[in-house]
């Protein structure tokens, strides 16, 4: 299978399990609480993750699969790994806050290869390939050419650890005074997505899970951008960490 078409069954799956979204019974979600302050899983987290499960190993039936809604992860070190969040931003889909994504990233031998970010409701798929660009709806995007000063900044709460809250407000504020605004999505999936299209300029979010970033962290890079830990180091798909994004010319 060429590179092509394997992006494109990927594509084709996550829009299927997009509709799953899109036609959810609002009052069939089965809303229960995770370890964490307002960290929620859904009936539909589940089954669009199981949905997932069973479309992508299809397609690359040698791939491990990690999703967010497992409780035992395996290893990305060797091979394939899709790394997978059903629902990024949960919290707005309970609430039908319309800014959610399907977030699928595929790991090579530890290293991110492809990288799908799904908005159901705008119907925007951001796509990647290690080294060949990103792409909104098949179009090139590429990162904004702005400076801090005429940019947005998009930041994540790190919702589910109490101890980064007043830390990451503060760095808010810090941005808040030096760029034209701050924005707060719900979402890291698309806000990395949205710094891939120029839309934005910076996103940070003190920690993150590598299913919340294994896409559109490599659709910032891909689109010209640049993806760091806040302090400056490499990002990883084996544990978690804090995530800065920017355009080439803004570094906060």
């Amino acid at each position: 299978m060429t590179e092509e078409q394997l992006l494109k069954e990927i594509v084709n799956a996550v829009r299927v399990c997009g509709a799953i979204i899109l036609n959810a019974d609002r009052t069939k979600t089965g809303i229960d609480e995770k370890a964490g302050h307002a960290n929620f899983v859904t009936t539909y987290d589940k089954k669009v993750q199981s949905e997932l499960q069973t479309k992508l190993l299809a397609i690359l039936p040698e791939a491990v699969f990690v999703g967010e809604e497992e409780d035992v992860h395996a290893s990305v070190k060797d091979g394939y790994a899709f790394i997978v969040d059903p629902i990024d931003g949960t919290t707005n889909f309970i609430k039908d806050y319309h800014a959610s994504a399907i977030s699928v990233g595929l790991a090579k031998d530890g290293e991110r290869y492809m990288g799908v970010v799904y908005n159901p409701y705008l119907d925007e798929v951001f796509t990647a390939v290690k080294g060949q660009g990103a792409f909104l709806n098949g179009e090139p995007i590429h990162v904004s050419d702005q400076l801090l000063e005429n940019g947005i900044v998009i930041f994540g709460t790190a919702t589910y650890y109490d101890e980064f809250a007043k830390a990451t407000f503060d760095m808010a504020y810090e941005y808040f005074r030096k760029a034209l605004d701050v924005r707060r999505s719900g979402s890291a999936a698309l806000d990395l997505c949205n710094v891939a299209a120029g839309r934005a300029e910076l996103f940070f979010e003190l920690r993150l899970c590598p299913w919340d970033y294994a896409a559109g962290s490599l659709i910032v890079e891909e689109a010209g951008g640049v993806v760091t830990k806040i302090d400056g180091g490499e990002i990883t798909l084996n544990e978690g960490c804090g995530v800065l994004a920017t355009n080439a010319v803004c570094r906060g």
